[in-house]
């Protein structure tokens, strides 16, 4: 009788010391405390900077003014009534449109061509080095080599003068018919490996026993590619889609560097439109008030691509 009751006090007592207060906040505290030094990061440099934009949207001319007072929704007012807001909303939307499609396009048709079997390894290991060079070049060489290429002086119109189909050479960059064309030409060039790398990762995952069923029913190549190898990559091309499109439409270095938003706001984006109040114009409120517009609108698809998410896990 005695040692069964010895033996249930040394069972109840763990128990007894787990249930108390302090036991059971020593537990939560480790990982709440690894955590910290991230989340205080996160504070300090997100949080508390995308605060002082929306104070500054509705306030006058901070920065440059001493005592700035509470103007409310008057900044916004300014933005939204700026003809050259609304040329900058429709030229970042044809540069993210067109952008994020020939991202996809082109993108989708090297990764098959790089997971086919009729070339050889050899030649998939070349083909992949030269498809993927643009990817590793830093935005302001991007721009260099581009401006370079698109010079009056240059070796595309030196190609095209050789041929025949112009007699003078272009000034891709500072003609109004071509500059918003070359800055999007330049980012899809830049930006499609990416779409690249992951589709050939997604195209080699999907199981071979899909296109040997899909063969032994008949189905072609083409319907082999829409019944079979577009669906596996749905999840994958959605995401990279989102994710482009976020990315795209906060495209500034590469446009700032090779047009600057000209000529005459043929190449404004969103981008540099703000920049431009903050740091040409120096009305830094009502370039806080246009920072939290696109804010808004990166939520929005921000939004979309977690809910994408999370629907996929």
């Amino acid at each position: 009788m005695t040692r069964a009751l010895v033996d249930r006090d040394v069972r109840i007592e763990p128990q007894a010391r787990s249930r108390t207060p302090w036991s059971s906040l020593r537990r939560k505290l480790p990982p709440y405390a690894f955590v910290s030094p991230t989340a205080l990061l996160m504070f300090v440099l997100m949080l508390v900077p995308i605060v002082m934009v929306i104070g500054y949207s509705v306030m006058d001319n901070v920065i440059m003014i001493k005592d700035p007072h509470f103007v409310g929704l008057a900044n916004y007012r300014e933005i939204l009534t700026d003809r050259v807001f609304y040329t900058a909303i429709r030229n970042t939307s044809f540069f993210t449109v067109v952008s994020v499609v020939a991202h996809l396009v082109l993108g989708l048709m090297f990764a098959m061509l790089l997971n086919t079997s009729l070339l050889s390894t050899r030649t998939k290991a070349l083909f992949r080095t030269v498809y993927v060079l643009p990817w590793l070049f830093t935005v302001a060489i991007i721009a260099v080599l581009w401006r370079m290429l698109l010079n009056p002086n240059g070796i595309l119109n030196y190609l095209l003068i050789s041929i025949g189909l112009t007699d003078n050479g272009v000034e891709w960059l500072a003609t109004r018919e071509t500059a918003l064309y070359a800055v999007t030409f330049i980012n899809i060039w830049a930006g499609y490996p990416f779409y690249m790398v992951s589709l050939l990762a997604g195209l080699q995952g999907i199981p071979r026993d899909l296109y040997e069923a899909a063969t032994m029913d008949g189905a072609s190549g083409f319907q082999q590619f829409l019944n079979v190898t577009l669906p596996q990559l749905k999840p994958i091309i959605i995401s990279m889609a989102m994710l482009d499109i976020i990315w795209t439409t906060q495209q500034f270095a590469l446009i700032w560097m090779t047009t600057g938003g000209g000529p005459i706001n043929v190449t404004e984006m969103l981008s540099t439109y703000t920049y431009k109040l903050a740091f040409s114009r120096y009305e830094f409120s009502a370039a806080s008030a246009s920072a939290v517009l696109i804010l808004l609108f990166s939520m929005v698809l921000a939004f979309f691509y977690v809910r994408h998410q999370k629907a996929r896990d």
